[in-house]
């Protein structure tokens, strides 16, 4: 009896040993599980941070890819006025008479050539964090804006007293919508000037709003210049393809 006594201890305890070690393996392999979805969680930490960050340039993309498909319309639209004027002057089937520009047209000229500095050297104040300077050259350039529509309504006055009309002259038809189209252009540019010239009043420290005042100001400046230029093609074409 002792004998057999003895014989089942010993087979009670390799049961218990081998119980031990199977019960630390499987917590082993808990422990390494729960290790690999905590990698897990720090890789989607890290997605996040990736995400913040792309955010940023995303946002300043659409705001690009905007302006381009406005300046992209802009083109359409003057492209088929100019290619109707230069049809109608060249075929000589309506009467064509052109006439001399008024003075005020010059004045126009140099008014959005001067703009178009100014807002120059403002986006430029501004991507180096000179924030007072930048908003009073963008005051400079919203300006200049402002005379240059009145320098054209002071043009349009000047023809009416010629007795210009757009019936008795196609050209001078040509010369009211032209002119007209691109004022309307305009004043959109210059409600874009007060947005920006409004959100830089106030300097600030914030990194994050300047980056979003810098962005705006280089896709309104693309437009600015864009009309700019368009001023001296349409100038040129008025006033030396007769």
């Amino acid at each position: 009896m002792k004998l057999g006594t003895i014989e089942t201890t010993v087979e009670e305890k390799k049961r218990k040993r081998r119980a031990s070690l199977s019960s630390g393996i499987g917590s082993g392999g808990g422990n390494k599980n729960r290790g690999g979805g905590g990698g897990s969680d720090g890789g989607d930490n890290n997605h996040g941070d990736d995400f913040t960050k792309q955010a940023e340039p995303y946002s300043s993309n659409k705001l690009r890819i905007a302006m381009w498909f406005l300046l992209l319309v802009v083109m359409m639209t003057f492209g088929g006025l100019i290619a109707a004027y230069i049809v109608i002057s060249t075929n000589g089937v309506m009467e064509w008479k052109p006439f001399a520009l008024p003075i005020q047209v010059w004045i126009s000229t140099v008014l959005i050539l001067a703009s178009s500095v100014t807002y120059k050297i403002a986006h430029s104040m501004l991507s180096h964090d000179k924030q007072q300077k930048a908003k009073n050259w963008l005051l400079a350039t919203t300006v200049f804006g402002g005379m240059f529509i009145a320098s054209q309504l002071l043009a349009w006055v000047e023809l009416v007293r010629r007795g210009v009309y757009v019936q008795s002259n196609p050209y001078a038809g040509f010369f009211y919508i032209l002119t007209a189209v691109h004022a309307v252009h305009v004043i959109g540019g210059i409600i874009a000037l007060g947005y920006i010239l409004l959100r830089t009043w106030q300097a600030t420290s914030s990194d994050e709003e300047l980056t979003k005042r810098k962005q705006i100001s280089n896709s309104v400046g693309w437009y600015w210049h864009f009309m700019d230029g368009l001023w001296i093609f349409l100038f040129l074409l008025l006033g030396f393809w007769k």
